[in-house]
């Protein structure tokens, strides 16, 4: 069994006299759990804080994937407390480079001015550069490959015994297309994404928001449901939410999406603390 929790979705705003945000505050953060303990972290933004507080001390390895180095997707790994201790093992899996490794790079923002301790001074960590291809943690067996983002950026493929999901948080598979919208085995993301139980994707803007942005290396809601559908994924969690929207516009723009297009699968917006059962309907909790 795996279950599959929202820690950072990036955000959305309090609606007025609302304490805190329905969708969440956090940037990009998701934790894998298998049954038998494995624990993967996707990404690193400022959602593994509050992850990190919660592992007892029975955990004794934790493996981080992150999709790219953008602040919003490493900014938390200072303050992640497993990172600071000995007796935990803790791999990071990050995106190869052409001109530095994975380690030099993490180094540039875990280094002073930017933070007060230094990677090397973290003799415990296990970093591992990572390009397209395939590797095993545990029970889950990880595809990685490169999507459409500016920068170095991975998609991940996560499979087990249980089912399959495809964590791809920034992706704009749509960059360049004129005419028919996605079709075809070539669209960016789509070897990952194809025939997975649960998808979690980018689905930042509205159509016209994307309208001035074509080029960030974001989707709009639209798009996603679009992919989603050629992929012929399970489930969708739209994520990586416009911060600027509010609590009810969110509300509002799913529903009228989902009002327009008919889809085979459930659609939900990634909210902070749901928690799904990779396995089972879509169903969740958020605690």
């Amino acid at each position: 069994m795996t279950y599959v929790k929202l820690w950072g979705t990036r955000g959305s705003v309090a609606a007025p006299g609302a304490e805190t945000a329905r969708y969440g505050g956090n940037t990009a953060c998701v934790e894998v759990r298998h049954s038998d303990g494995t624990l993967l972290i996707l990404d690193a933004g400022t959602g593994i804080r509050r992850l990190g507080s919660t592992l007892g001390s029975s955990v004794r390895r934790v493996d981080v994937l992150l999709s790219h180095l953008h602040m919003d997707h490493i900014q938390g790994l200072g303050f992640f407390e497993p990172l600071h201790n000995p007796d935990v093992e803790v791999h990071l899996w990050g995106p190869m480079s052409t001109t530095q490794n994975l380690w030099s790079r993490l180094a540039r923002y875990l280094s002073p001015p930017l933070f007060p301790v230094y990677l090397r001074d973290l003799p415990w960590l296990h970093v591992h550069d990572v390009g397209v291809g395939e590797f095993e943690i545990g029970p889950f067996r990880v595809t990685s490959a490169l999507v459409c983002h500016p920068g170095a950026t991975l998609g991940f493929r996560i499979a087990t015994t249980g089912g399959a999901m495809a964590y791809l948080p920034d992706h704009e598979p749509a960059l360049g297309l004129r005419g028919p919208f996605l079709a075809g085995a070539w669209t960016s993301g789509f070897g990952l994404a194809a025939g997975v139980d649960l998808l979690i994707h980018d689905g930042q803007y509205t159509d016209q928001e994307y309208a001035s942005c074509v080029g960030w290396g974001h989707s709009s809601m639209r798009q996603a449901l679009e992919f989603a559908r050629l992929a012929e994924v399970g489930r969708l969690v739209l994520f990586h939410h416009n911060p600027a929207h509010t609590d009810q516009q969110l509300d509002q723009l799913i529903h009228m999406e989902l009002a327009q297009t008919r889809l085979r699968f459930p659609v939900m917006g990634g909210m902070e603390n749901a928690t799904l059962d990779l396995a089972s309907s879509f169903s969740l909790s958020r605690t």
